[in-house]
């Protein structure tokens, strides 16, 4: 759940440079340090008729190293309130095969975890705007496909860099393509629109007012999702970060990481 991050792709080392797509998806990789915890995230989902409901949760996260000197993402949300998801549980795992990754969820009421399939991609998250693919691509940072680079553009007047990613063959994606804007200055995505066809379902955004430096690091406090289809809305907003050194690896594990702390 492209990258949420959102959840993840929120914090940043250094500027990119233009010349390509990649540059700036390298910057935006370079949002998630080498362990981060998130003390809180909440979902407020308001429907059609402007009820709005709060979930609220824990992030975490860290880049596994690999042989080659890279990093792979890995991604764990677990709900804590209201009563009836606490304990839900996600798992984001990236693979070396950048067309997959590997995502499970733990329902406490099947006492069981599940691995989610491309069936399940689409599917609500706890009822919310954001699916289990959403949740996915914004923990990789639009892993999984190839991206171009388009004209620059600005959002709350900001100049920026605009990528358009199309999946990869064999990849499972619900959208025919996403278009992000990313901030020149922080390669922090304020803009993300997806599509299926050529129509955009959702569409992501967030205020300048979001963008938050905690040390070398900048995130978004907050990002809105809407289903253009529906007329819904969720809100996602983030607590404090904090920088670790280490993580438990049982969080991280997908046998282990729905056990409370």
């Amino acid at each position: 759940m492209k990258r949420i991050a959102t959840l993840l792709a929120l914090v940043i080392i250094a500027p990119a440079r233009a010349q390509d797509a990649q540059h700036v998806i390298d910057c935006m990789r370079a949002n998630v340090p080498p362990a981060l915890r998130v003390q809180e995230i909440e979902l407020a989902a308001t429907d059609r008729t402007g009820t709005t409901r709060s979930l609220k949760g824990k992030l975490y996260a860290m880049l596994e190293k690999t042989s080659a000197g890279g990093g792979l993402v890995r991604a764990m949300l677990r709900m804590e309130s209201p009563e009836a998801v606490a304990g839900t549980a996600y798992l984001v795992r990236e693979s070396a095969d950048s067309a997959n990754e590997n995502m499970f969820v733990y329902l406490p009421a099947f006492r069981r975890v599940r691995r989610v399939t491309s069936s399940l991609g689409d599917r609500s998250l706890l009822g919310t705007d954001f699916s289990f693919s959403d949740f996915k691509l914004l923990s990789n940072s639009f892993v999984g496909s190839s991206a171009k680079i388009e004209p620059s553009g600005v959002v709350v007047q900001r100049p920026t860099y605009t990528i358009r990613f199309t999946p990869l063959a064999g990849a499972a994606s619900p959208y025919s393509q996403v278009r992000a804007w990313v901030d020149q200055e922080t390669c922090v995505p304020l803009k993300a629109d997806f599509y299926i066809g050529s129509a955009v379902r959702k569409r992501l955004t967030a205020p300048a007012s979001a963008l938050q430096r905690v040390g070398d690091f900048w995130y978004l406090s907050e990002v809105v999702m809407r289903d253009l289809l529906e007329g819904t809305t969720t809100v996602l907003r983030t607590g404090k970060l904090t920088g670790a050194k280490e993580l438990p690896g049982r969080y991280f594990d997908p046998n282990l990481f729905y056990v409370n702390e």
